[in-house]
């Protein structure tokens, strides 16, 4: 073990009762964290195994984007049995729906050579494939011990996380170039990982694009779109600050709140009563999702001035289809942006704020595409999102425009497994 991988690892045992308490803080809103919290340390009450595929999917947008390659994984190798790990409870929530009979699921461990060693003893995984950035030294450099290929797919690195990487180069570097291999985004993506040593494969696109939509829950929020006597616009998997910023700015413009109905879905679930409270001071009616019961309507339940709340997991598709545009989340602050291909796939037309680095090429694919538009601010999105919403001709080509955009970039989850038939 190295010096700076030595210091790093009494780090991160050092942190382990801050990561209790934080676990134990966010259980109050998201139960689930409270749950199995020994895998979090390798310890697990599921029997010992080996043989299986390990699919490291830390949070909701990569467990989304996996769906696809587990499907033609399990097409292509009958048989072939998985073990996924979470960091995320909406992670793990959404990796239930990958489950069937002879998988496991558990949390990713903590990255501590203990709690890592426990982790690939128990199980024994043939293979790991991890999803867009999770890179941890300890994991990597036990896995490499333990003769387990590890495979960074769909791997992005923004110039902004390089240069985080490249501070802390002692750790980062010996962490990618002991990755198996590495299978890129982007060709400015693989440029990045090169610069840090891994040994980049293949750009194989993004797995993003070949999420197909619950079809029910789009086919419902399609229908909802057609019949709304008003349009729908989505502020989509918004973060904090994002949701009180555009409460202000229907609250001093009356116009947009008489030809719009503003929907809002919050990115993190233990902030929708929070939302909610925003709201009404904000002197907004308010209706939520969760008031309609388990069932969602295949039109409007009646025409309402009130801002409505998403709070519910897992309806994406049925936000997306009933909105006419979505204004990005993530976007409108310094946070990356939020996955915007999820919407044009559901043919809803994007305006995103100034920060998208966490989907730098879709972005600039998609205004190229006429799918989506780029603004300033979220005063000049608002603006924007209005006048497109009002108009229904522009909003109907710019809808045909997203679904076209997402239909073309189509083909990563076969680059996937073409690349790994000489694992498998």
């Amino acid at each position: 073990m190295s010096i700076a991988r030595f210091i790093y690892s009494v780090l991160m045992l050092a942190l382990v009762p801050v990561l209790l308490l934080r676990l134990r803080w966010r259980a109050r809103r998201e139960p689930l964290y409270a749950h199995a919290m020994g895998e979090r340390f390798g310890f697990y009450s599921t029997p010992a195994d080996s043989g299986k595929v390990w699919v490291h999917a830390v949070s909701l947008g990569e467990t989304r984007a996996v769906q696809a390659l587990v499907k033609a994984l399990r097409h292509t190798h009958p048989g072939i049995r998985f073990l996924f790990t979470h960091g995320t409870a909406t992670g793990r929530e959404q990796g239930l729906s990958l489950l069937q009979s002879g998988d496991t699921q558990v949390w990713q461990p903590w990255d501590t050579p203990f709690a890592v060693e426990r982790f690939l003893r128990h199980f024994q995984p043939r293979l790991g494939l991890l999803v867009d950035t999770e890179v941890w030294p300890n994991t990597v450099a036990l896995a490499k011990a333990h003769g387990v290929p590890l495979v960074l797919l769909n791997g992005r690195l923004s110039a902004k996380s390089l240069r985080k990487a490249m501070r802390w180069s002692s750790l980062s570097k010996p962490a990618f170039q002991a990755l198996h291999a590495v299978w890129a985004q982007t060709a400015d993506d693989a440029k990045r990982m090169e610069h840090l040593g891994a040994k980049v494969q293949s750009v194989m696109g993004n797995l993003k694009f070949d999420a197909v939509p619950d079809a029910r829950l789009l086919a419902t929020g399609l229908a909802w779109r057609a019949q709304a006597d008003r349009p729908v616009v989505l502020l989509a998997i918004s973060r904090e600050g994002e949701e009180a910023a555009l409460l202000k700015l229907l609250s001093d413009n009356p116009a947009y709140m008489r030809d719009v109905q503003w929907w809002l879905v919050p990115r993190h679930p233990q902030r929708f009563d929070d939302v909610a409270a925003l709201v009404a001071s904000a002197g907004h009616a308010l209706v939520r999702r969760s008031q309609w019961g388990p069932q969602l309507p295949d039109s409007p339940i009646a025409a309402s001035d009130a801002v409505v709340l998403g709070d519910s997991l897992g309806e994406m598709p049925f936000y997306f289809g009933a909105a006419k545009v979505c204004l990005l989340g993530g976007s409108f602050e310094p946070l990356g942006g939020q996955n915007l291909i999820e919407a044009c796939a559901c043919a809803c037309p994007v305006v995103m704020g100034p920060h998208t680095f966490n989907f730098t090429e879709a972005a600039r694919l998609a205004i190229h595409s006429s799918a989506a538009l780029r603004t300033a601010n979220l005063a000049e999105a608002v603006s924007q999102a209005h006048a497109l919403a009002v108009n229904p001709q522009k909003s109907a080509n710019m809808a045909k425009a997203a679904d076209r955009f997402a239909t073309q970039h189509q083909g990563a989850v076969q680059r996937c497994i073409e690349l790994l038939k000489p694992l498998l």
